[in-house]
């Protein structure tokens, strides 16, 4: 311990006296030890921490999702585990609690909160049976509603508040670190579980399902009979199921299931910035050999008063730990900073994004990493100085050898460098070009001067359907007599909104396998203009009047692509379908441009069939029967997202009090909302590539710059001799593109090895796609010139006197 003691206090002293060295090197540490530890962040309160509730280990997630009477009846029938399920995406108006606002919901199983573990800051969670129709008219707050509406008054338990027109009963508030299943969910109800009503009950919502397994039990026992259930669950559906529903259901982990393709993406990016800090490290390793050359008397003086050549290595990588330390106490402070710039760029729905925060997790991490990194970039020095030391600092012949070894070396990381950042900037060039891609995909609309808002009046509000139809007709007068505002529709579910709408329907004269005898539709539920305020193509046919609105006679308008699946080779316009539960026909009268209404990738489900649009009518049933009384309002108009509001709010609160409006914005931020998963990882792939180019650019300047003062002598006698400053340039020139000629094919070759990994998260290009390959080569090859240009003209102005007297 006296000896390490004396090599810290002795190294410290070192890295005092070379304060350039220090900071340039600490500094480049830094970069690759601060990306590390706030990608590392990310990764440990996304993927690694345990969740926050009640031995989290045996908590499970079921792969598939179920309606509520086949989770009933998994309820009853497993053996290996107590299971809950929850329904996500549900809202609620809450009225009479000032100003009408609308919830964002979750309705859940009497066991949910139970199963998980948790208790609430006030009140109490559900107990079994307040799930069943009837007695289920409670509500829990989030804590943050509770402070924001409520006051964060303690005596809010048992007070009833009306939600959805219906009277609940407050009784409980959750912690302000309960966020299952979301950060958005600010109230959870039981769920409304009423077999009475076979279409509520058996396709209403279908849930996931979460799992404790019991004492003994395993994820594959679990997993084997959730797969028995789901040969058997057909069987109790009022209507034949397609076999493809729930076909590779299984048990894993509920971290997992959270999790979701987050992991992939995830785990891409700590590559990312592994391979960043592996270029780091040899950046600083090659300045490291280059300051054990200024130091090679020193460790031959050393030698010879005795020192081991392991003694010398050690003093060595004592200097490398401490500087790597140095730099990874300003790489925290960058990630601290920088953490938060992370978190805003991922998406907001991000699974898990709350967890994330410095921990000691991340300090020890941190530390560990330091460790590792002082140890890799001061191993070939150390060992180099060290066993030179004896043989090689005394003695010319012995420097030539010693010179020739650590040229190869410095060779060997200045392409490793290279290699490395070309394998970034090809995957940053492949994502970015997917990112081009899929900005640029028609979404089948015209987002252009197009503001959105959600009008959300209780369902209760169109039980009477001709004053709901009223209300909106009176919504859409106002507005388009409105200044600014050129035109006005409605539709229920916005493309790219997040919301979808679906029904069963019957064909015409399509002969279809028993599994598509009533193919499932996504439905639009739209106003007359809608198409024309949207931009959206009329291919054949015409589009919805104003007389349609009537319901009489039942029309329809389908897409391009649900008329070439079901009339290929006619004329769809003139055919006629018809919903389920429905006893009159509709005729199809248009057909328009395919629209890209669920994400712009078109990832639509294999179960969903096409889609179908009907106007705004009192035959505008959704799969329940009722009429749809949430929709949006899309104006056409001059008017920014803020003036919309204003207008919207005032015109609706003029025709009642108690419909809240909300979600104003422009269909520009929907569509870049629909890209904001890849956009953020193409921006900090991009990031990171760009970190990696400049290091490895300074790479090649470092060892080209080294090489040239070592060569003084050599070049000053080959101009004595004749040679031409061209001459000299072409021959440091040649020198530098050898090594980033061998660094551009190593990286290329690992590029395409490691292709596979990132095809997952391109749309519209190949993992192996020539464009990107060829201007990263071209890209990389320019770089890397201009950066041996530098040392190669300062080689050309050597002065042969000079240089031949040079020692």
């Amino acid at each position: 311990m006296t000896g390490v003691m004396q090599d810290i206090r002795f190294g410290l002293r070192q890295l005092g006296r070379s304060l350039g060295f220090t900071s340039v090197a600490a500094f480049t540490i830094a970069l690759g030890i601060g990306a590390n530890t706030a990608i590392f962040s990310l990764v440990s309160g996304i993927l690694l921490r345990p969740l926050p509730y009640l031995r989290p280990a045996e908590l499970v997630s079921v792969t598939g999702t179920y309606p509520k009477g086949a989770f009933s009846v998994l309820r009853e029938q497993v053996r290996t585990m107590d299971v809950a399920a929850y329904a996500e995406g549900h809202e609620y108006n809450l009225t009479h609690v000032g100003d009408p606002v609308r919830l964002s919901g979750t309705p859940v199983s009497a066991e949910f909160f139970s199963l998980l573990g948790v208790r609430p800051q006030l009140g109490r969670t559900f107990v079994p049976g307040e799930d069943a129709a009837g007695n289920d008219q409670y509500v829990i707050l989030s804590h943050e509603l509770w402070e924001q509406r409520f006051g964060g008054n303690g005596n809010v338990i048992g007070r009833f508040i009306e939600l959805e027109g219906a009277s609940r009963e407050i009784v409980g508030v959750m912690p302000s670190d309960f966020h299952f299943p979301s950060p958005k969910t600010q109230v959870w109800v039981p769920l409304h579980n009423d077999p009475r009503n076979k279409v509520e009950y058996w396709a209403d919502d279908f849930m996931p399902v979460i799992g404790r397994l019991h004492p003994g039990a395993t994820l594959a026992q679990a997993g084997a009979e959730v797969r028995l259930f789901q040969s058997r669950v057909f069987t109790l559906f009022p209507w034949e199921m397609p076999r493809s529903w729930n076909a590779d259901a299984t048990v894993v982990g509920l971290r997992t299931g959270l999790v979701g393709d987050v992991r992939t993406r995830l785990l891409l990016l700590l590559g990312a910035v592994a391979l960043v800090l592996l270029i780091a490290c040899a950046n600083v390793a090659n300045l490291m050999l280059s300051r054990s050359a200024t130091r090679e008397k020193e460790m031959g003086i050393r030698a010879a008063l005795g020192a081991a050549p392991r003694r010398i290595a050690r003093q060595l990588l004592t200097e490398s730990v401490l500087l790597s330390l140095i730099g990874a106490a300003l790489g925290f402070g960058i990630a601290a900073a920088g953490l938060s710039a992370l978190k805003a760029a991922l998406p907001a729905n991000t699974p898990r994004i709350e967890d994330v925060h410095l921990d000691w997790r991340v300090l020890l991490f941190t530390a560990g990493l330091a460790i590792a990194t002082g140890l890799a970039f001061g191993l070939a020095p150390s060992l180099q100085s060290s066993k030179a030391a004896l043989s090689d600092a005394l003695n010319s012949a012995g420097r030539g050898a010693a010179a020739s070894v650590s040229r190869r070396l410095r060779g060997s990381l200045a392409i490793a460098e290279v290699a490395l950042s070309v394998m970034l900037v090809i995957a940053a060039g492949l994502l970015i070009r997917s990112f081009w891609a899929l900005s640029h995909v028609d979404p089948g609309f015209r987002p252009e001067r197009i503001v959105t808002a959600r009008i959300t009046p209780n369902q209760s509000f169109c039980s009477e359907i001709e004053r709901c139809l009223t209300f909106y007709r009176d919504v859409l007068d106002r507005a388009h007599s409105s200044p600014g505002v050129s035109d006005a529709a409605l539709v229920n579910t916005l493309p790219l909104g997040g919301r979808v709408s679906k029904r069963s329907l019957q064909i015409e004269g399509f002969v279809a396998t028993n599994e598509e005898k009533m193919p499932l539709f996504w439905l639009d539920v739209v106003s007359a203009r809608y198409f024309h305020v949207m931009g959206i193509p009329l291919l054949a046919g015409r589009t919805f009047t104003s007389a349609d609105e009537t319901g009489n006679p039942g029309v329809a308008i389908v897409t391009a692509a649900s008329a070439a699946r079901y009339w290929p080779g006619q004329n769809a316009v003139g055919k006629h379908i018809r919903f389920s539960n429905e006893h009159e026909w509709r005729t199809v009268v248009g057909i328009i441009n395919e629209v890209r209404a669920y994400d712009l990738q078109h990832n639509t489900p294999e179960f969903m069939r096409g889609t179908v649009y009907v106007p705004y009518s009192p035959k505008a049933t959704l799969e329940d029967g009722r009429v749809p009384a949430d929709m949006t309002v899309v104006l056409q108009t001059s008017a920014n997202d803020g003036q919309v509001s204003a207008l919207l709010h005032r015109t609706v609160s003029s025709l009642s009090s108690e419909i809240p409006v909300s979600e104003v914005k422009t269909m520009r931020s929907v569509v870049q909302e629909a890209v904001a998963t890849p956009a953020s990882t193409t921006v900090l792939f991009s990031s990171f590539a760009a970190v990696a180019l400049i290091l490895g650019m300074v790479g090649i300047y470092g060892i080209l710059s080294f090489l040239v003062s070592r060569r003084r002598k050599e070049i000053g006698l080959r101009m004595a001799l004749g040679a031409r400053r061209q001459d000299i340039l072409l021959l440091v020139m040649k020198e530098g593109a050898t090594f980033a000629l061998a660094g551009l094919l190593l990286g290329i070759v690992g590029a395409l090895l490691l292709a596979k990994l990132l095809a997952t998260q391109l749309y519209g290009i190949s993992s192996v796609d020539a464009v990107t390959y060829g201007g990263v080569a071209g890209l990389v090859s320019l770089v890397t010139m201009a950066a041996c240009y530098i040392p190669a003209r300062r080689a050309m102005q050597v002065d042969p006197l000079i240089a031949l007297r040079y020692d």
